[in-house]
């Protein structure tokens, strides 16, 4: 994508950003796009970082770097909030969300940036109500060198699944911003560039159906005033299914996709891991309600449960042709600190260390039939045939639902006709697939659809790719394992230098 540099923008830094005093001079550095440089060090007093569980070696890295340098070096986030033992060396330690902590912090910046004898650890007893949230400082990013841009409305899960944790880190009573407060962070997006889809990073969208209603309205009213110029994504449950008043304003305000964490399609497992809620209705008729409301649905399905069975692998590619779900994120189970599921396998000593291991589980079944499981279910749902049929499925039962106000803007029309001259030229032309590219492509084309061409093109090739490393052994099988094992080191770097 012509411009385009990272996935994400890292809502968590422009969050934290916004709150700092409006005094302080702030350098904000997303290592996705660059490394911080030298220069960046020098000129800093002190450094901020923020990162997760599977980034935790470069965590150490950056504070490393920043005390060579002789720099106050401060860590928070999700990992160092579950698991503050996992970072002995920096000097100040931030736990918990926006709060009383991070008062503490910027009083003790303001009085001094040296670094103290002892690592101090700041700990969040009264968090910022979420309301009070100020607009995250998206003037500090180039939000066009993003491909989608990131806005929270809500935080906490009221659903206790075994393996997350997400109710550990931000509670189980989901709190909730005003719609006018995230109204006028989508005006602050706009304002500094953004164009879209915008993802709402929430635990669960609908986790309090009655402010989800209330802030579609305001989405619905502000798309309208705004031409219906860009795109939602979001993450909800699958019982999203259930409140169609919500998907009806969801539809209207131009909601495109909402991922699903379904994990498997036995019930046995969900049974066991407190995933009932899934059970609520018929998986396959949930996503065939979404998608009546012009809504792909994306998913996310886990190997290794103590429920599997060497016929795991065959039922998830069962499941996938039924649903005719494109997208789906295929992940070893993880044991993540702090969480039922780690706790449990403690207890009964199946934790295992080893860093040449995508998983930290020792799983009922050997590792190797687990690990073969997932990748024949990749090399099967990702082969080019199967996921353009069902590309193919949502371009008949799913994108004519959706509500067709939105007109292009010139920008959109010039990024469009980039893409689609690279997609025809790498894919149509190059590919070792094209064949069953144009079996899909051709008619649209003909039709006008472009857009339709212009999702499937990328994201397809990105899929096919993504599954040929993984069957191959390039890509990892667990995206909260170590990034820095030797299988992953190499394109780990290509990725950063490009």
């Amino acid at each position: 994508m012509p411009g385009i540099k990272a996935f994400m923008t890292p809502l968590g830094l422009l969050q934290i950003a916004a709150y700092l005093p409006s005094k302080w001079e702030i350098r904000l550095i997303d290592e996705n796009m660059h490394l911080a440089t030298d220069a960046d060090y020098e000129w800093a007093d002190a450094i901020l970082i923020t990162g997760m569980h599977a980034q935790r070696k470069q965590v150490d890295a950056i504070n490393t770097r920043a005390h060579s340098f002789g720099k106050l070096t401060v860590l928070g986030g999700p990992s160092v909030s579950r698991c503050p033992e996992y970072y002995p060396d920096l000097d100040i330690i931030h736990m918990g969300e926006l709060g009383d902590a991070t008062d503490k912090l910027i009083e003790y910046i303001d009085n001094s940036v040296e670094r103290p004898a002892d690592q101090i650890r700041l700990q969040t007893i009264e968090r910022l109500p979420i309301e009070n949230f100020p607009i995250p400082a998206y003037s500090l990013l180039n939000l066009r060198e993003y491909f989608v841009t990131s806005v929270q409305s809500s935080s906490g899960c009221p659903h206790q699944c075994e393996f997350c944790d997400v109710p550990g880190l931000y509670g189980r009573a989901p709190r909730s911003k005003q719609p006018d407060q995230v109204i006028a962070e989508l005006n602050a997006i706009m304002d500094h560039g953004g164009r879209g889809p915008i993802y709402f990073i929430d635990d669960d969208f609908i986790a309090n159906p009655k402010a989800a209603l209330n802030l579609l309205s305001s989405l619905v009213e502000w798309q309208h005033r705004n031409g219906h110029k860009i795109e939602f994504i979001c993450e909800a449950t699958i019982s999203l299914a259930q409140h169609t008043d919500i998907l009806d304003l969801m539809r209207e305000a131009g909601f495109m996709m909402v991922f699903c964490g379904i994990e498997s399609p036995d019930p046995n497992t969900l049974k066991a891991i407190h995933k009932e809620h899934n059970l609520r209705r018929p998986i396959i008729e949930s996503i065939r309600t979404i998608n009546s409301y012009g809504i792909e649905v994306s998913a996310g399905i886990i190997f290794g449960f103590d429920t599997d069975t060497p016929e795991t692998s065959e039922a998830v590619v069962q499941f996938v042709r039924e649903s005719q779900i494109p997208l789906l994120t295929i992940n070893l189970l993880y044991a993540l600190p702090n969480t039922p599921l780690y706790y449990r396998l403690k207890e009964e000593g199946r934790l295992v260390e080893d860093p040449n291991r995508g998983s930290n589980i020792a799983f009922s079944l050997p590792y190797e039939t687990v690990l073969g499981g997932w990748r024949k279910c990749l090399h099967e749902i990702y082969s080019p045939h199967n996921l353009l049929k069902r590309f193919l499925y949502q371009t008949v039962h799913t994108y004519p639902n959706r509500l067709s106000e939105r007109k292009p803007t010139l920008a959109d029309l010039v990024m469009g006709t980039r893409l689609l001259g690279g997609i025809l030229w790498k894919i149509g032309c190059r590919s070792n697939y094209r064949g069953e590219f144009w079996k899909v492509i051709g008619p649209l084309l003909r039709s006008g659809r472009i857009e339709d061409v212009l999702h499937i093109g990328f994201v397809g090739h990105h899929l096919i790719n993504f599954a040929r490393g993984c069957v191959s052994g390039e890509a990892e099988p667990c995206f909260y394992g170590d990034p820095n094992r030797s299988a992953f080191n190499s394109s780990y770097s290509r990725n950063l230098n490009r």
